[in-house]
Parts: structure tokens; C-alpha cells; sequence
């Protein structure tokens, strides 16, 4: 796996563990994904810049925002989605995620 080190280097930010969790069940804009987060806007953005470079998130542009959300078929991924299941820390930010999913499809409606 020759992309391990930029993954267990995404992985070794808190923020950037966060970030994953909030992408958990929806996709968000940085706009939406700062909310949470008391750091400058460049900061996020070079966050998300290494998780996308880890192929742990994917952008996609819509409009005039940019999309990020995960990279489902990251085995990786599969293995951080289970650990936030027993993590007591990551468990209320997918709650959280799963909140603005459903905020999101209301919104559409």
C-alpha cells in the first residue's frame, strides 16, 4: 500500500478525524464543515487538502461550492466508520452529521 504514510498522516490530526466523521453521512461544503471548527479557513482548507491527497475525501464542484465527502470504497474509510461506532468521542459527531444530512434533504424538499 504505497499511500499508507499520507493516510496515517491524515489520520494523525484530531481536526482531520473529525472532519471524516462529519463527512460520515453527508457530503459538505468547507462553509458547512467550518461551522464546527474554530480555525481559520486556510487551516481547513489544507485539512481537507491532506485528507484528499490520502484519497480519504473526494471534492466534487457544484455550482459554486465545492463538495467534499468520503471515499466510500477506501477500505480505510470502512475501518475509521467502524471504529467512530465505538469511539465515545467520534459517536456524537456523526450524530451531528447525521443531523445535517437530514437538515439537508429537508431543505430540499
Amino acid at each position: 500500500m504505497k499511500n499508507a504514510g499520507k493516510v496515517f498522516d491524515a489520520l494523525a490530526s484530531d481536526i482531520r478525524r473529525k472532519i471524516l466523521a462529519y463527512l460520515s453521512a453527508t457530503d459538505m461544503t468547507a462553509g458547512e464543515i467550518a461551522e464546527y471548527f474554530h480555525i481559520s479557513k486556510p487551516s481547513l482548507s489544507k485539512h481537507l487538502s491532506i485528507l484528499q491527497n490520502a484519497g480519504l475525501v473526494e471534492s466534487e464542484k457544484k455550482g459554486q461550492y465545492v463538495h467534499y465527502s468520503l471515499v466510500q470504497d477506501n477500505l480505510l474509510n470502512t475501518l475509521n466508520n467502524y471504529v467512530q461506532e465505538i469511539c465515545p468521542v467520534a459517536h456524537p459527531i456523526r450524530n451531528d452529521s447525521k443531523k445535517a444530512a437530514a437538515d439537508k434533504a429537508n431543505k430540499k424538499k
